[in-house]
């Protein structure tokens, strides 16, 4: 993958290579979101935010320590996590649509088409939930986001040895899990979809 001029630091400061990079992750960013939200205002709304975030943090990026996308997913999670935080503090629903810009029915469209598009993305995250953080937060990356192990390590912000350790761990207790989810199934000798995909991933 081809990095921006200058990346997101120069992107931080130049509207016009802000634009260029916006242009180049911005699909991405938007499947990123829409793999962990089911809503498309809020897919727009989140994916609006990690790049606003990119003009905060964009001086942290280390091309050195991995890809502009791995580290674009870093500040997305933490969007991402951090509306989950605020929804799950909301007692009234309605409330969240204070401030929220309105999207035109073609926006809605569009949106509607990536989460169908996500559908499998958002249940493979399903099935990593009961995983510790850490080792679910790097499979997420690995299996659903597609990252290489040095991209979801920049992502989370530890060494690439940790990753693979880290790893490989996840992969046992989630072999285990989906054998116990197989055993449990109606039908035993066909997985769920998610198991099929997950066992394949590992």
């Amino acid at each position: 993958m081809t990095r921006s001029r200058g990346g997101p630091a120069a992107a931080a400061r130049d509207p016009e290579l802000f634009e260029e990079f916006y242009r180049e992750h911005v699909d991405a960013v938007t499947r990123f979101v829409a793999r962990r939200v089911d809503d498309p205002h809020t897919v727009a709304d989140l994916t609006a935010e990690v790049f606003l975030a990119v003009i905060d943090s964009g001086h942290t990026y280390r091309p050195a320590l991995g890809s502009e996308r791995g580290w674009l997913y870093g500040v997305a999670r933490n969007v991402v996590s951090a509306e989950h935080r605020r929804a799950a503090r909301e007692q009234v629903l309605s409330g969240r649509i204070a401030g929220r810009r309105l999207l035109e029915a073609d926006d809605i469209a569009r949106l509607e088409e990536k989460l169908v598009a996500e559908n499998e993305g958002r249940r493979l995250v399903a099935a990593l939930a009961e995983l510790p953080e850490g080792e679910r937060a790097l499979l997420e990356l690995i299996v659903a986001d597609q990252l290489s192990v040095t991209e979801a390590a920049s992502a989370l912000g530890i060494r690439p040895t940790t990753a693979r350790v880290r790893l490989y761990r996840a992969r046992g207790r989630l072999r285990a899990a989906l054998d116990q989810t197989t055993e449990t199934a109606d039908t035993p000798e066909r997985p769920t979809e998610p198991v099929t995909s997950l066992r394949s991933a590992l």
